[in-house]
């Protein structure tokens, strides 16, 4: 297993995570067996967005004696209410579901406090300039819970939120059909059908904003909804027309600015397998590109992927971790002095091309490189 660190918060998570969705399987016996299967493959980390008090109350059986093994994201506002979840906003409510979170778990801290479903500009100004974040920084500073997390379907909500220093860690739904996406409060937008009856083209742009951005401020990017709930895997559900595989789904979104780890919405202990075998996998079985360059109903042409098809460069240059630099500094108007040190530190420069063009004929998408290294020379200097 590869681990990364998760933004600025020092902790190093497994770049394959869990979902919670599969707690519930086998009568809640899937929890034990989840995390058996995590720990022998060294995953560490976890989600769990669910009130579900008897999901909450396996997990906490399942982590006895071995808490210290695994890395929590568990979700403050998301409570338990007449049998059913429901997302709250009412302090009372919130404080009370923490408390009893804390206890099912047997345990007294949470690792990301995740403020859960904030989709709307209006609920985030709430949120921030009300009581729900009063508390989350209370609990923090006692230490119940150790760094703190936002989830969103919204781009320009999550950049908002990123941007205000007030989060450390993001919930984000990340996929190549999902990223085409312009920002909506209303998350059914996401995979509406009708959303992909006419061509697509590239990324919506404020979602590589939003990536970007958290790489430059170290706001670790946690993924959910890889498979766009497992619509992306059958190519007769699938809005680009095409199926990929679950380890070009995890590629795609580990190869995204900031993502420190996919959690795996694994519903029985074969598909948690599955998602693990990804670090096994070839190159060849992760690669994305070819996939994505024949998807009928979108195109990504000229948009660098980071896919490294570019390679190898003659003078050794690391092609798209320079692209990737390159756009960082576009996206703030200056060279962030984090995104300098990055790109001084390469073993070879932008300046080093020689303009021979190889890395174009091999690139899927028709990204202009040359261009690329003349910008990035430009702006980087020799």
């Amino acid at each position: 297993m590869r681990y990364r660190e998760l933004g600025n918060t020092g902790i190093r998570v497994s770049e394959i995570g869990i979902g919670c969705e599969g707690f519930a399987g086998d009568e809640f016996r899937n929890a034990k067996k989840f995390l058996d299967l995590a720990q022998e493959a060294g995953v560490n980390y976890f989600d769990l967005y669910t009130s579900d008090p008897e999901v909450r109350s396996s997990v906490g059986k399942a982590l006895e004696g071995r808490r210290e093994k695994f890395v929590i994201q568990s979700h403050i506002c998301s409570v338990w209410k007449d049998g059913q979840y429901k997302r709250s906003r009412e302090i009372g409510e919130v404080k009370e579901a923490f408390e009893e979170m804390l206890s099912l778990l047997k345990t007294d801290y949470i690792d990301v406090g995740m403020i859960h479903y904030v989709d709307s500009m209006e609920d985030w100004r709430s949120i921030v300039n009300g009581p729900v974040f009063q508390y989350v920084k209370e609990l923090k500073a006692l230490g119940r819970i150790r760094h703190i997390g936002l989830s969103s379907h919204n781009p320009k909500v999550a950049l908002k939120a990123a941007e205000s220093g007030c989060i450390e860690v993001l919930m984000f739904s990340v996929n190549p059909c999902y990223d085409l996406q312009p920002a909506s409060e209303d998350v059914e937008e996401l995979w509406r059908d009708e959303n992909y009856a006419s061509p697509l083209v590239n990324m919506d742009p404020e979602r590589q904003r939003l990536y970007e951005t958290c790489q430059r401020l170290g706001v670790g990017i946690t993924v959910m909804k890889a498979f766009g709930g497992g619509d992306l895997l059958d190519e007769a559900l699938s809005p680009a027309g095409k199926a990929l595989t679950a380890n070009q789904c995890l590629h795609y979104a580990l190869t995204r600015p900031a993502v420190a780890t996919v959690l795996s919405g694994a519903r029985t202990v074969e598909q948690l397998k599955s998602s693990i075998a990804y670090e096994e996998a070839s190159d060849e079985e992760k690669d994305y590109a070819p996939a994505f360059a024949a998807f009928p109903n979108i195109s990504w042409k000229g948009h660098c992927m980071y896919c490294s098809h570019c390679a190898p460069c003659p003078k050794r240059i690391d092609v798209a971790s320079v692209t990737k630099f390159l756009n960082l500094a576009k996206a703030q108007g200056e060279i962030p002095e984090t995104v300098r040190e990055h790109y001084r530190v390469l073993e070879h420069h932008a300046s080093e091309c020689i303009q021979c063009g190889a890395c174009e004929t091999r690139c899927p998408f028709d990204v202009a490189i040359i261009e690329n290294m003349q910008a990035a020379e430009q702006l980087f200097g020799k």
